[in-house]
């Protein structure tokens, strides 16, 4: 399943980790130095939310940004009980 939220379309960023070695000047060292740089992921914060869509009620994976944004109406909650003669 694809990481890509929904409503906004967001999906993985691209990024990279910077190894260093050495201590720092100000902390009474001879400087830092790169020695590695590795590729890396930034993946969207992505929740499965139960949203209404054209009057009806269905999953999402939805970013919190979306969330948080107000772009999504979430479903109410379910109020009433399963009959237990429908069994």
């Amino acid at each position: 399943m694809a990481r890509i939220c929904e409503i906004t379309g967001i999906g993985p960023r691209k990024g990279s980790i910077i190894w260093r070695s050495g201590k720092k000047k100000k902390l009474g060292g001879i400087g830092t130095h790169i020695t590695a740089i590795t590729k890396r992921r930034f993946l969207p914060n992505l929740q499965r939310v139960k949203v209404v869509v054209n009057g009806e009620v269905r999953y999402m994976r939805v970013s919190t940004r979306a969330l948080k944004r107000g772009l999504v109406t979430k479903a109410p909650k379910r109020t009433w009980k399963k009959d237990s003669a429908a069994k």
